[in-house]
């Protein structure tokens, strides 16, 4: 049977669905996993490098056929700790956003919320690495993953995108899918769900993959459990598909 090759992220919040792969008999068997940020998973999936992957929402339409392929997500109902906007000047007075270089979703959520929410209207900037050093007067920035947990409290003004999506909308936010770019069986499918299920049920041991990062176990056990909402349920739904018609406006 040829492996079907996935491309993932590499952040804390991916470590149930690492920790139920490796505990089932997908990794060896069946698939082959890149770790990956965001935006090189996205484009893997895009030139068609991998068959697979827990992909950026964003790039969803930017896909000549894509099928989802699991009940599960990577989403927050409210604040979700991970992807934020860190300035030293309140929102009105912000004059320039730097967009992390790893991200497709969030610096394109950062556009909606300035658009239909914040009603501000900054000069958006891609960064390169190390840019989180960068943030100053009216210059503010968009980080996600493992990075923002040494920034938390470094700068005077911290917004939440997942939170202000929910001010916008009333809806849960959608970062990433576990999506296909081509026709997947229904028995793998069937298959990979209950490997992620059981990452979703050993959320405390698949915290132990992430020591070594920086984060305290226990900071990653309260993220796992409290920040990041996994089930692909049907309000995640609802707030995809208004992403995505949000993303429609966007010049």
């Amino acid at each position: 049977m040829q492996k079907v090759k996935f491309s993932v992220v590499s952040y804390l919040n991916t470590l149930p669905f690492l920790y139920g792969i490796q505990n089932s008999s997908f990794l060896n068997d069946r698939i082959v996993i890149d770790l990956d940020i965001p935006s090189v998973c996205a484009q893997k999936l895009k030139d068609g490098t991998v068959d697979a992957g827990l992909v950026p929402v964003a790039l969803l339409p930017q896909l000549p056929e894509y099928h989802i392929i699991a009940d599960y997500c990577i989403g927050a109902v409210g604040d979700v700790k991970s992807v934020l906007l860190l300035s030293d000047v309140p929102l009105e007075e912000i004059e320039t956003i730097m967009l992390d270089y790893q991200s497709r979703t969030s610096v394109t959520l950062v556009q909606v919320l300035a658009n239909e929410l914040w009603n501000i209207n900054p000069q958006f900037v891609p960064a390169s690495a190390g840019f989180e050093q960068q943030i100053a007067g009216k210059t503010a920035a968009v980080v996600i993953g493992d990075r923002t947990f040494p920034l938390l409290g470094k700068h005077t003004y911290t917004y939440d995108l997942a939170g202000e999506w929910e001010k916008l909308t009333k809806l849960p936010f959608v970062f990433a899918v576990w999506a296909s770019n081509k026709p997947v069986n229904q028995d793998f499918i069937d298959d990979f769900n209950k490997a992620l299920k059981l990452g979703l049920e050993h959320k405390a041991e698949a915290a132990k993959l992430g020591v070594g990062r920086g984060v305290p176990e226990t900071d990653i056990v309260d993220y796992l459990e409290n920040a990041i909402s996994y089930e692909f349920d049907a309000a995640k739904k609802v707030g995809l598909h208004k992403f995505l018609k949000y993303l429609k406006k966007l010049p």
